[in-house]
């Protein structure tokens, strides 16, 4: 069975891969075998994450890209085809967040949000698509959060990316499919990463929610979603399409 996992020879695009859940899915793809492009703004950070899974044993790059903009994209993907020769996974990971009610974002904050966790998706995928068409076996992971299921009055725009990344999952996963591309969507439960630290700063009693609510009894980590991601970026998850998969510790499920 491990030869089902096993990533050897591939290489993956992972977008916000230097910290928090892009890191932790890196290290899975590292450990497994495949080449891992580290793909972020802050040059300094990217290059510790690729020490670190060069630490693991795994083979690492990094790319400048800025996933808004579609220049930028386009010389991230075609830079990582020139550098190691293919690309056969991507991971739309990149994200950000501005905790304000609805009626409090101002439009810049919105379209922030929109363009760097749902429009970037698309940037990426439309990038990538022709190399993974020809690598004959491509995956497609993107993140979307338990804010694709929930609402919450502080996530108006982070709310609706997430959503839209779970019907944007969909269209390529049916679309691509004929390509033998398979199209995913992880769902994040509560993880301790950055972005959740300031939210227990901003939401008062979030912490004591969570712990309430998850059946797990704590708040993920990063790296309980390497596994996820060495599934759904191997030939395991080949009949696996359109899905989208909550790493949660039951939060999802709790009644």
């Amino acid at each position: 069975m491990t030869g089902m996992f096993d990533l050897t020879g591939k290489v993956a695009i992972v977008t916000g891969g230097n910290g928090g859940i892009g890191l932790g899915m890196a290290r899975g793809l590292a450990t497994a075998g495949a080449t891992v492009v580290i793909a972020a703004r802050n040059a300094a950070k990217s290059a510790g994450a690729v020490k670190a899974l060069e630490e693991l044993g795994g083979k690492a790059s990094q790319a400048e890209v800025d996933v808004r903009d579609e220049a930028s994209v386009r010389d991230m993907v075609e830079g990582t085809v020139r550098r190691h020769g293919r690309l056969d996974i991507l991971i739309n990971n990149a994200g950000i967040n501005v905790r304000k009610p609805p009626n409090e974002i101002s439009l810049s904050e919105w379209t922030s949000v929109i363009e760097t966790n749902l429009t970037s998706a698309y940037l990426c995928s439309h990038a990538a698509y022709p190399h993974l068409k020809r690598a004959a076996g491509g995956k497609v992971i993107n993140i979307g959060s338990m804010m694709s299921i929930f609402g919450a009055p502080f996530t108006p725009a982070y709310a609706a990316s997430k959503g839209g990344i779970v019907q944007f999952t969909r269209v390529c996963a049916t679309a691509w499919a004929g390509d033998n591309i398979q199209v995913n969507a992880v769902l994040p439960g509560w993880i301790e990463t950055e972005l959740t630290v300031r939210a227990r700063q901003e939401v008062p009693g979030l912490h004591e929610r969570v712990l309430a609510r998850t059946p797990a009894g704590r708040w993920g980590t990063p790296d309980d979603h390497a596994g996820i991601a060495v599934f759904l970026c191997s030939r395991a998850s080949d009949f696996v399409t359109g899905t989208a998969i909550p790493v949660d510790g039951g939060y999802s499920v709790q009644g």
